[in-house]
């Protein structure tokens, strides 16, 4: 067993992201600053720190509903370009600062209007946030366009991904509550990117089960699964450890169908008891397309080298486990196939062999 890894040289590691919401990580000091200059008055607090433990707290309720209710806040203070140019460029900073090379960053263009911008003035800002705080912070960031599965927006946001793929924006998303709105709502946005060779990711298997992994696959067409902890419900575990799967987890393994898990927020959300009791553990032992994210590193408390650090106290993992969900993550990010091999090998391999090495390991 590999010696076991710290919280600070988690940090150091060269993580990749592939599951973050830009308007479920702003910081509080942000969010201050950003309601007073547009007038937002509906604040529950005004003070940084207690406004991150409301955050915490209200999401930390064991109900996805009652989740995504927080981001009503910071969807508010973000309705201006110069307040999204702001988030996204602190976000490059703050995923830096953690040790992260590459991440996938999501966000809704259709909650950013209310204020008068139009959807291309919306993508443009988050994208020009992002251009610059990659370069200026040595980050590459790429954007994911979210449709909200209650709405009827989706072909809209799927026509916008097309239009902006060439300039930033890698893939497309649809995101909300699940239960009563299915993926199969917005067939013809996913039948739209397959004609045009787009890539897409889908919420699924989080707080409904396995129907909704099931047509975000085999209905839909999904590139990878957003959560999808509910594939756990098709495997079938003895009490000597055995596994057997059902006929969608073994397709869902068998085609390496990557699952952008969540541990923090899928307690939050009641989509796991606990970290120790994860699906994740048993998906890796199991060796699905398993990677690991923060979804919302505000209302979660969290970072990716924090992710991480919890998942090597709950299961034990080392240098190689960490590696092992990293290089995972890369294989399955949304840009040509030569640039993720290049960050794998140029990058994300020389990086963990150093950190082995200092740590004394073969």
């Amino acid at each position: 067993m590999d010696q076991k890894p710290t919280l600070e040289e988690i940090r150091k590691a060269p993580k990749v992201l592939l599951h973050d919401h830009l308007d479920g990580g702003l910081r509080p000091e942000t969010i201050v600053d950003l309601a007073r200059e547009s007038g937002y008055d509906r604040l529950p607090s005004t003070d940084p720190d207690n406004l991150r433990q409301w955050f915490h707290e209200a999401a930390d309720s064991g109900s996805l509903e009652r989740y995504l209710e927080t981001f009503a806040h910071t969807v508010g203070v973000m309705q201006t370009r110069e307040a999204l140019y702001r988030v996204a460029l602190e976000c490059a900073e703050d995923l830096a600062a953690d040790g992260v090379v590459y991440a996938e960053v999501r966000f809704a263009p259709e909650q950013h209007t209310s204020a008068g911008l139009g959807l291309d003035e919306v993508v443009q800002a988050v994208l020009d946030g992002f251009k610059d705080g990659s370069a200026r912070y040595g980050i590459r960031v790429g954007t994911l366009l979210t449709a909200m599965r209650h709405q009827a927006r989706s072909m809209e946001i799927a026509e916008l991904a097309v239009r902006y793929r060439d300039v930033g924006v890698v893939g497309f998303d649809i995101a909300g509550a699940e239960a009563g709105y299915p993926p199969t709502r917005h067939l013809d946005a996913f039948e739209y990117l397959q004609r045009e060779n787009a890539h897409f990711t889908i919420h699924a298997g989080e707080a409904f089960g396995l129907p909704s992994i099931w047509q975000a696959i085999q209905w839909c067409g999904a590139d990878r699964l957003g959560h999808g902890v509910r594939i756990i419900d098709d495997i079938q575990v003895s009490p000597d450890g055995t596994a057997k799967l059902g006929r969608l987890a073994a397709y869902v393994r068998d085609k390496r169908i990557p699952l952008e898990m969540c541990p923090t927020s899928n307690l939050q959300t009641g989509a796991a008891p606990s970290i120790a009791e994860h699906p994740i553990g048993l998906l890796r032992r199991l060796y699905f397309r398993v990677t690991v994210n923060t979804d919302n590193r505000l209302m979660s408390n969290t970072s990716l080298s924090e992710e991480f650090a919890k998942l090597v106290d709950a299961f034990g993992y080392g240098w190689d486990d960490l590696q092992w969900f990293t290089v995972n993550a890369m294989k399955s990010a949304f840009i040509p196939f030569d640039e993720r091999l290049a960050l794998i090998n140029g990058v994300i391999k020389p990086g963990f062999a150093r950190l082995k090495w200092r740590a004394g390991l073969p």
